[in-house]
This record gives C-alpha cells, structure tokens and sequence, in this order.
C-alpha cells in the first residue's frame, strides 16, 4: 500500500519532468520515490510532497529504467570473453549509466566448457544484481545463418546439454536462442524446446534457415509447454533479432520472419528488433510495430565490447571484430593474406540510443519507449521493473534535448 501523504516521509525524493507512463506522456508530472521505490506518479501540482521541484527545461523528459534482453557487453568488456566478475561488472555498467537498468547478459556460441564456464560467471553476477538473468545465443543453431557466430561450435539438439547449461545459470538462465530445423530442437520428446522450458527458460527463434512451417510448429509447440508449466516466465517464446541472421522474406518463400510476425500478431510472441538504424532500416522497425505492437516486439541492442567505445578491434567469442564508422564487423580472412570484413556483429549502441533512432524512424514515442521497458520486463516476468508506476522499483532516466540522459536512477539512487 502506497502512502496518499508523503510530505514528512525521511528520505522521500520527488523527479519532475514529462513523465512517460506505459499508456501516454505526463506533461509536468512528478514520480516521488521513497526507499528504493515508486510510491506515487502524477501531475505534479498533486504531488503529496511538502518541497516540489521547480519546473525542469522544456523538454525534460523522466523515462522508466530500460530493459535490455540481449546485450553481449559494452565498455570494452564482453560477457561471451570475460573471465571475471570485474570484467561483467564493467560492461553492465557500460549501459547502466545510459539508462539500462536491468540488463540480460548475453553469451555467443562456444565449447560446451567454455559456454558452462560463462554460465557459471554470469550466474553469480545474477546473485549479485549485476545483471538480471543470462541469455544463450546457441548452440543449436542453422550454419548457413551463423552471421557473427562461429559454426564450428554449432551442435544438433541436445536436451542434457541445456540441462547442464540451466544448472550452471542456477535459476538465471532467461532464454536460448534456437534454430528449430535442427534435429533435436523441436522434434518432440525431450526436445531442446522442452528442456528449455523445463528450466524455466524461454526458446527464442534465431539464426535459422527454417521453412515457415518448420517455424510454425516450434512456436506452436513452445507456446503449449509453456502454457503448462510451472516454472514459465511467461506465456511467450520470442524471437532473437527479427530478420537478421534469419531466411529472407519471400513471397514465394516466406520463411520465419512471416511465421514469427504472424505468432507475435495472435499474442504467441514477441520478437526482437535491433532498431539501431544498421541492423533495420527504420521503415521496417515502423512496419512491424504497427503490425504487432508495442506489446508485441521489444528493442534490443545485441550490443558488443564496442558499446561507448571507439572504433577499434574487439572480440565477440572466438571472432575478431571491427568497428569502422560506429559499425561492428566481423573480421574475416581474405585472399593475399589480408583481412576483410563480413557480416556484421552485433551493435554498438545503448538502449536509449535504440530507443532514440526508432522515435526518430517515425515509431510514437510512448511505443518505443515501452517496447524497451514493459514489455521486456513482462517477457522476463518481472513485475517489479519496467514503467512508472507505484510500487515498482525506482529505476528512472532522466533526458534532455531528444533523449539525451542526463541522470539515472537505479532502486531509488542516482548512478549518474
């Protein structure tokens, strides 16, 4: 229960700014914190406050803390690379200071020793708040679609190994993305799609050169065993970056981007969208919000190292990567001895930067900002992060001059 009259609460702050809620923009609004936590948010001439702010500049903005499913690292640190709890620390940071505050850590497809390894790690960052769970990319998934990933650790289905994998995580492993042809994800059985969720995981559709049927039956199947299980997050699988690293879409041959769009549309999805302006142009970030919603796609930034750094050389698992001109590559060898560039490897922005390039792209505002909040705290199954409303947790952004941050609040203290 939310106190009506916070004017002689100790330690009770008021933030004053447009205030953007799941359903709309607050003009002069007010979220007032006490504890760690939202205890009240509306206009802010109401605000049950004895001291009110004065109003901010024109054009303040406070935003609910974002929430990033898939992030492979930032600051020069890789979570698929580190080999210390300071190393994931650095990275999660990285993005904390720019508004992400609750962070999945993202690893890329390895060894099984390595990827049991990295588990473990990131597990005991979950322990310890740095991150907010573990997302596997692999590695049961397509060759002829492994983008930055090496295929040479890409391995058929096998339902023990992502048992190992979710007793590492401990409980923190959030997702693994899968390619559903490949023999042992969705065959039935002990399937990789059921030892998924058995852990409480959810599947996520990606790097896949599946048919649209194939796609179907997997998201199908997903959908009923998490509709009967216990430990589920939620109600929907999801799909890992929507058209990249995916068959084309094809009228003739429509692949998993269709069959994905079509499940995200009926309530059985959520897709991503590294709307960075690299990874999608930003006519097709706008065509597919408008097909399925804020409530049905959520931005993400598979961002690397590189994430607030220059551009440089950097690793992504076993592959070397460059960034020229804010674009990460992966390196690649080419005749004569020198050393080109391939397909690009993850992204190098901040979530806010993301949500920043899709309300440039022409997506609403209120859309975008809850498609990197809400929804992807309701795909995580939190229920205590992801918007500004009383009772959650106070993790709030604070921007200027078209979402540009100048304050961040994690659980009630300013980290920025």
């Amino acid at each position: 229960m939310v106190d009506d009259d916070l004017s002689d609460v100790p330690g009770a702050s008021t933030v004053r700014g447009d205030v953007v809620t799941p359903s709309g923009v607050l003009h002069d609004g007010a979220v007032v914190v006490d504890g760690g936590w939202i205890a009240w948010v509306g206009p802010a001439g109401a605000a049950p406050v004895r001291d009110l702010p004065p109003p901010p500049p024109a054009g303040t903005l406070v935003l609910p803390g974002l929430v990033d499913l898939h992030c492979h690292g930032g600051g020069g640190a890789s979570f698929p690379d580190a080999t210390g709890a300071d190393e994931v620390r650095r990275a999660a940071d990285e993005h904390a200071r720019h508004g992400t505050t609750t962070l999945v850590a993202s690893l890329v497809t390895a060894p099984r020793e390595v990827l049991l390894a990295r588990t473990d790690l990131l597990a005991r960052a979950a322990d310890a708040g740095v991150v907010a769970g573990i997302h596997l990319e692999g590695p049961f998934l397509s060759r002829a679609r492994c983008g930055a990933q090496h295929p040479q650790h890409m391995v058929t289905g096998d339902a023990d190994l992502v048992r190992e994998l979710a007793a590492a995580a401990r409980g923190h492993l959030v997702s693994m993305t899968v390619a559903p042809e490949v023999p042992g994800v969705a065959d039935g059985g002990d399937d990789v799609l059921a030892a998924l969720v058995g852990a409480g995981a959810l599947p996520s559709v990606g790097h896949t050169d599946a048919s649209a049927e194939e796609v179907e039956a997997a998201i199908t199947r997903a959908f009923d065993l998490l509709a009967t299980s216990a430990r589920a997050r939620g109600p929907r699988a999801t799909a890992t970056h929507l058209f990249n690293g995916m068959r084309p879409l094809h009228h003739r041959d429509p692949g998993p981007v269709a069959a994905c769009l079509a499940a995200a549309s009926r309530g059985e999805l959520v897709v991503e969208l590294v709307a960075d302006g690299t990874h999608l142009a930003p006519a097709t970030v706008r065509a597919v919000m408008d097909l399925v919603g804020p409530d049905g796609a959520v931005l993400v930034t598979d961002a690397v190292a590189a994430a607030g750094m220059p551009d440089g050389d950097y690793r992504l698992g076993p592959r070397a990567v460059r960034v020229a001109d804010g674009v990460a590559r992966v390196l690649e060898d080419v005749p004569g001895g020198a050393r080109g560039t391939g397909a690009i490897a993850g992204g190098v922005a901040h979530l806010l930067d993301v949500v920043r390039t899709t309300v440039a792209g022409g997506v609403p505002m209120v859309d975008a900002v809850r498609a990197a909040s809400a929804t992807p705290a309701q795909v995580l199954g939190r229920h205590d992060v992801g918007a500004l409303v009383a009772g959650r947790r106070a993790d709030l952004v604070v921007t200027i001059d078209l979402l540009e941050p100048v304050r961040v609040m994690r659980a009630g203290v300013w980290i920025t």
